[in-house]
């Protein structure tokens, strides 16, 4: 961290406060005013105009633009600067993209379903006993190859995950995968309940 600025500003509010500012911080008198009567280069300067440009253009986005756009709408207004340059600054300055979040529809309804909710939306802990409730659900994740999908199970009364299966597709074989580890895990008593929403996986036959 450059304590330089620090010891600059109570310079400026107190006369003679350098030698005792420096013992503090544990820096030498020359270094700071070494440091004082430095004069920013010419890069420096341009990279100084540069940011600015740069803090515009990703201000203007909301912050959504990363150094590709940043880079492109600096093109398109005839600043002529390599793309590392721009991804330089932009992390010096903190500076970060947003993007929009991917994301896959997973509950599809089939509306000739009629689902009767046994539940009664009775959620709440210390309701019901250990694997009487069984809950589930998909929910996708990204990676390098495509779309990776995971249909749990989770006792309700523990909130444990009893059972759990991963495909590369939402067929209904994924979600009987994850009931059928948690029936083979837990054993639960006849009468157990599973709930779910009514997605197509769930009201299939």
């Amino acid at each position: 961290m450059n304590v330089f600025p620090f010891i600059e500003a109570e310079k400026a509010e107190q006369h003679d406060t350098v030698k005792r500012s420096c013992e503090l911080l544990e820096v030498s008198r020359s270094a700071f005013y070494e440091w004082h009567k430095h004069t920013p280069s010419a890069r420096e300067r341009a990279d100084a105009v540069l940011g600015e440009r740069i803090q515009r253009i990703h201000d203007e986005s909301r912050g959504t633009y990363g150094w590709p756009r940043v880079h492109r709408t600096l093109r398109d207004e005839g600043v002529h600067v390599g793309r590392e340059h721009v991804a330089r600054i932009m992390r010096d300055k903190g500076l970060v993209g947003r993007c929009r979040r991917r994301w896959i529809k997973t509950t599809i309804s089939d509306p000739d379903v009629v689902a009767v909710d046994l539940l009664k939306r009775t959620f709440g802990p210390g309701k019901v006993d250990l694997d009487r409730v069984y809950v589930g659900d998909i929910t996708y994740i990204r990676t390098w190859e495509g779309w990776l999908y995971l249909a749990t199970v989770i006792d309700l009364a523990s909130r444990r995950v009893v059972g759990w299966a991963m495909a590369d597709h939402m067929r209904a074989e994924l979600v009987c995968d994850a009931l059928r580890m948690a029936i083979e895990n837990r054993r639960p008593a006849a009468g157990a309940m599973f709930h779910s929403d009514r997605g197509t996986q769930y009201t299939s036959k």
